[in-house]
């Protein structure tokens, strides 16, 4: 009886929080996704595409996707997958796609917030979108290409503008739906992990992982607070422990290199999962990378721990 109240107030406590995010997300998405597919309908895309096809196309990746990259790059993560649903693309193309923009998202915001916690906002950022690139190029050669189709909200490409219109508005009603069940799913983990007090305990347990990520073994927490939360979060964490002396700026840069290829793993696992894309391609795609950023930088920096 006690579990199910503790159940129920923590559904009760993120309605609000999850109306309220997904509200804001919504109305970022909604008018990326009708841009997109406007300049999808009038031609646009297409020209844009026809200037970056030569580059993408080392990446296995149509010259439109570059609108999905560079959408997450700047808004996040949620701007991405609103233009990916929003152009046709195969699995394969879509896996690529994904995990680029799960290494590279939200850049001045992250970057800005990386900063604060002793690590150069430039480093971070340049960092991120060289081995997403190079992520692309490395899943273009390994994946299979006959791994079926993505979602793809949009209308046929000869669909009148008014059929446009219509399949753009049921889309957004089936994209607004999915986006609120994932939010309200992550902010009642949230609140599970903290009215059970699991993130301490957790922590602790994942500890003696951090040797082989190449960081402080006391950084468990910074790291799982990262991959649970983002690093919005993370680094508010890593400030608390600077001020209180329990970790050195130069412990906290050292966890930021790991997170910056793996942060958020939870929520963004969850996404682009539940639009089709290997929940396994992510994680240990996103794991092997923060591995080769944190141990290629301790192997040229020896100084960092």
């Amino acid at each position: 009886m006690n579990e199910m109240r503790k159940l129920r107030g923590c559904i009760h406590k993120a309605l609000p929080a999850s109306w309220k995010s997904t509200t804001w997300l919504l109305k970022l998405m909604i008018p990326i996704s009708l841009a997109v597919t406007l300049m999808q309908h009038f031609g646009l895309l297409t020209w844009i595409a026809g200037w970056i096809n030569p580059l993408f196309i080392h990446f296995g990746l149509p010259g439109e996707s570059a609108v999905a990259f560079i959408s997450a790059a700047a808004a996040g993560t949620y701007a991405g997958v609103a233009v990916m649903m929003s152009i046709p693309l195969t699995m394969k193309q879509a896996s690529i796609l994904a995990l680029m923009i799960a290494l590279c998202h939200a850049l001045p915001m992250e970057c800005a917030v990386n900063r604060k916690t002793g690590s150069s906002f430039w480093t971070m950022g340049i960092l991120r979108i060289i081995m997403a690139l190079v992520c692309a190029l490395m899943l273009n050669a390994l994946l299979p290409e006959s791994l079926g189709s993505y979602i793809y909200l949009g209308a046929a490409a000869d669909s009148s503008f008014t059929e446009v219109m219509k399949t753009w508005v049921v889309s957004q009603l089936k994209m607004s739906v999915m986006v609120a069940l994932i939010i309200f799913t992550l902010m009642v983990i949230q609140r599970l992990l903290e009215a059970y007090g699991l993130l301490t305990p957790l922590s602790r347990l994942l500890s003696p992982l951090m040797k082989l990520f190449g960081l402080p073994r006391h950084a468990s927490y910074m790291w799982l607070v990262g991959n649970v939360l983002g690093i919005s979060y993370g680094s508010a964490v890593m400030l608390e422990l600077e001020e209180k002396g329990l970790v050195t700026r130069e412990e906290a840069n050292d966890v930021n290199y790991h997170l910056i290829m793996n942060h958020s793993l939870l929520e963004d696992t969850i996404v682009f999962a539940a639009t089709g894309i290997s929940a396994l391609l992510l994680i240990t795609t996103r794991v092997s990378f923060a591995l080769l950023v944190v141990w290629g930088r301790r192997i040229m920096v020896p100084r960092a721990t």
